[in-house]
């Protein structure tokens, strides 16, 4: 005589009354379709359409490109030039244009931590202005590295730590990831 586990018989039951239970569901009224409107779906941006900042990726560059500026004599690269009012991502650290400042709308961007605060600085082609859009401020952390996103100017601006290669009209900072 076999003897049946329980626990079997329970799961026949159950995938019984699921069969029989999706074919027994009584069927929903067809619905109609809703009424035509003209004009009524709204046009989808395209290249020509489309503003500039929607259609516009950010150029993920480093500081060695940033080093193509001779600041002896203002020369650059034509890569770098390439790159003149262009939006752009840099990683780097953020140096407070104050001490003990911890949010702010402008500040510096550096290629290390420590840059600025209690070394040399390092070369003007080394160091970008931000100054966020709309003034808006942001957390200024100087232990974390970031990229920031903006429009790059190349132009020499004196700051509180020496002279800067570079300018950026910044529109976003974002922790740092390899991606």
């Amino acid at each position: 005589m076999s003897r049946r586990s329980p626990v079997l018989s329970l799961v026949g039951i159950s995938v019984v009354l699921c069969a029989t239970t999706a074919f027994t569901t009584p069927s929903r009224p067809a619905r109609s379709a809703p009424p035509a409107r003209a004009a009524a779906v709204p046009a989808v941006p395209t290249a020509s359409t489309a503003p500039k900042a929607l259609v516009e990726e950010a150029v993920n560059i480093d500081w060695r490109v940033l080093a193509g500026l001779d600041y002896t004599n203002g020369k650059s690269t034509d890569t770098l030039k390439k790159l003149e009012g262009k939006l752009v991502r840099i990683p780097g650290f953020v140096v407070p244009l104050d001490d003990f400042q911890e949010e702010g709308a402008e500040f510096l961007l550096v290629p290390y931590y420590g840059a600025c605060v209690h070394t040399p600085p390092p070369p003007p082609n080394q160091i970008v202005m931000v100054e966020m859009g709309g003034k808006k401020a942001v957390k200024l952390n100087l232990f974390d590295a970031v990229w920031m996103s903006g429009r790059l100017k190349i132009a020499s601006v004196e700051s509180p730590y020496g002279t800067v290669g570079y300018q950026l009209e910044g529109l976003k900072v974002e922790p740092y990831s390899s991606k």
